[in-house]
Order: structure tokens, then sequence, then C-alpha cells
């Protein structure tokens, strides 16, 4: 129960940061998004792209937080199924990366975003994945 509801904390925290960036707000976003090594950005988001993705790590959060039985809802059991293997694997993909600018295995590490990302992002996501996945398998 503890570690959904601290998932399901971190996730809906994270969509409160994508939803402060369709605001306006400007608090990491410039950090958080790829560059090349000559400071283009690689991604160049809309406010409708940080809002798709507050509302999905919203989602995901609500979903920790219901299933970690703190507030009495039923889910459809196809969605406990397999929202409890997709969840954690969105985040261990993320964590790995795609081999250039994200992840792990990140070839371009110098860069403001790559030493965020070595540090910070990528070892929140595959923490999330392991939890996930540790929800999921205990329960």
């Amino acid at each position: 129960m503890i570690l959904s509801i601290l998932l399901g904390i971190i996730l809906i925290g994270l969509g409160l940061i994508h939803f402060n960036w369709v605001m306006g707000g400007k608090f990491g976003f410039s950090e958080s998004l790829p560059t090349k090594e000559n400071g283009e950005r690689v991604l160049n988001p809309k406010k409708i792209d940080s809002a798709i993705v507050g509302i999905g790590l919203t989602i995901f959060g609500i979903f920790y937080v219901l299933k970690s039985g703190l507030i009495e809802y039923s889910l459809p059991a196809w969605i406990i199924k397999y929202g409890s293997w997709i969840i954690p694997i969105i985040f261990l993909l993320r964590a790995i990366g795609e081999f250039r600018y994200v992840g792990f295995f990140k070839s371009i590490k110098t860069t403001e975003f790559g030493k965020l990302d070595t540090k910070l992002f990528s070892p929140l996501c595959l923490a999330i994945g392991i939890l996930g996945l540790i929800i999921h398998l205990v329960k």
C-alpha cells in the first residue's frame, strides 16, 4: 500500500510539472528537453504535448492510488492486469532510452540535459519502473 501511494504521488507530481508548463511555467522546462551537442533542441513540444503527457502521468498516478486501496474504487480487472505491466514497462524503456539523447545508454552525455538525464531523469524512470513491477508482483 505504501509503495503504491508513493508511486501515485510521484506520478501525479510529475503530471503537475507538465501542467505547469502548459500554463506557461518555465520551471525545469528547458533542462528537461534533450539537445544536440551544439545546444539545438531535439524536441520542441507544444503546450498540447505537455498536456497529453501531464494527463497520462496523472492517470498513472491515480491508478496507483486506487491500487493502494486508500480510496475505495474498483477498477475493471483488465485495467489492473494490463496497467500493472504497461506502466512499469513504459518507464523501464524510458530509462534504457533510444541510445542517442535519452536514457542510460545514450551516446550524447555532455549536454545539460544529458547530465541531468544521467543523474536524475533516467534513475527516476528506472525507480518508477521497478516500483511498479514490485507492486504488481507483490499483489
